[in-house]
């Protein structure tokens, strides 16, 4: 018999319950995994429910035109990821790139045909060490044929960069990735190497965090500086960002590259009181942090609006609660199938004039010359 109806059931308490009813998933007629997307996990309930609307989420994005910065934190090159991340660019579904330094580094031995392997977690590191072979995990690199001759490969790569005036890190990927595809056997196996041919900027938020900044120092030694200017980083990206006519993140992790991104909009309306932007519009993480540790940076979606980082703390954004070497290909070939590749906006190629924009606009606002332009001997009506 059916579930009896309860008559005394308020206007209040039906309000709650208009959701879809939640119906034993049905596997057959799915095997297809953006179906199975659509049809079993957006039906169900946690992080499964939570996944299909981030997919839903990314396509409504991809629809609005909206400029799309990818952060990526953790390891996710030494397990292959620069593949997706590959697909994703081709098709015009990422517009720049903001990373960890590592993730890019660990990008550049595949091209080169230096050996990264499945290994496993449960191994001697004492005995890994003496025969000169690092893990990351259940990724087993070698030290001399992999590391240091990447290393040798950055640095031949960067051999010939003009150094006669600062540059953002934007700036030195792009060199790079047109050296690598020069050099390497299989350029076509880097996202440093595509993204520079899509003119797709790539940031990293510590560049002397990684083996690619370590590297950076042999100039140095041998009265060769590389003049990298991580300031140059912020204006650029605040001015990628107020271009744009909407704004989405898709943020793998966390850490420096998310906060990275987020700040461009406090950067904007905080620093240099402009009134074009109030928050990025939509928001996507996936991550395996909890907001009570700290782990999110401090800021979860909710608490990034309270910084004006994201314009509204209930709508438009989604946290999937997972490992993102599970969550990120169902993403990705998810928004793939359902969509079609969209026009590259090769915002590297639009840089100059939009930093010139950003420049032109707040030497012409009142509010940021009269509160600044003092302080540098400068009449508040200067432009």
């Amino acid at each position: 018999m059916p579930c009896p109806s309860d008559k005394t059931k308020t206007a209040d308490a039906q309000q709650w319950m208009q959701g879809a009813s939640i119906e034993p998933l049905e596997l057959r007629g799915n095997e297809n995994i953006v179906d199975l997307i659509d049809n079993v996990y957006a039906r169900s309930g946690f992080n499964g429910r939570r996944l299909a609307e981030a997919c839903e989420l990314y396509s409504r994005m991809l629809r609005e035109n909206t400029t799309v910065g990818l952060t990526l934190a953790g390891a996710m090159t030494p397990i292959g990821m620069s593949g997706v991340i590959i697909s994703l660019i081709e098709a015009g579904f990422v517009d720049f790139i903001i990373s960890t330094g590592a993730n890019l580094y660990h990008d550049l031995h595949r091209p080169y045909d230096c050996p990264m392997v499945q290994g496993s977690p449960n191994i001697d590191d004492n005995a890994l060490a003496d025969v000169g072979i690092a893990r990351i995990y259940d990724v087993l690199i070698e030290d001399e044929d992999t590391l240091m001759a990447t290393d040798k490969c950055i640095l031949a790569a960067l051999d010939g960069l003009d150094t006669s005036q600062p540059f953002s890190t934007a700036a030195l990927h792009y060199e790079l990735g047109q050296a690598v595809a020069k050099s390497a056997p299989h350029p076509e196996k880097s996202l440093v190497v595509v993204a520079a041919e899509k003119n797709v900027p790539i940031y990293t938020s510590s560049p002397g965090d990684s083996s690619i900044g370590m590297n950076l120092i042999v100039p140095h030694m041998l009265d060769k500086p590389v003049p990298l200017n991580p300031l140059l980083d912020i204006i650029e990206t605040a001015a990628i960002v107020r271009s744009a006519d909407k704004n989405g993140a898709v943020i793998l992790g966390g850490g420096s590259p998310k906060n990275f991104y987020l700040q461009t909009q406090p950067t904007l309306h905080q620093i240099l009181r402009d009134p074009s932007k109030g928050g990025h519009d939509y928001f996507i993480q996936l991550t395996v942090d909890s907001p009570h540790w700290g782990g999110l940076s401090g800021a979860t979606p909710q608490e990034a609006r309270s910084w004006g980082k994201i314009k509204d703390a209930e709508k438009d954004n989604v946290v999937v609660y997972s490992c993102a070497s599970l969550t990120f290909p169902l993403l990705a070939q998810y928004v793939l199938v359902r969509n079609q590749p969209r026009q590259q906006k090769a915002l590297f190629a639009k840089m100059d004039d939009m930093v010139s924009d950003l420049f032109a606009s707040a030497r012409s606002n009142s509010v940021f010359m009269d509160e600044y332009a003092p302080f540098y001997g400068r009449a508040a009506s200067e432009t």
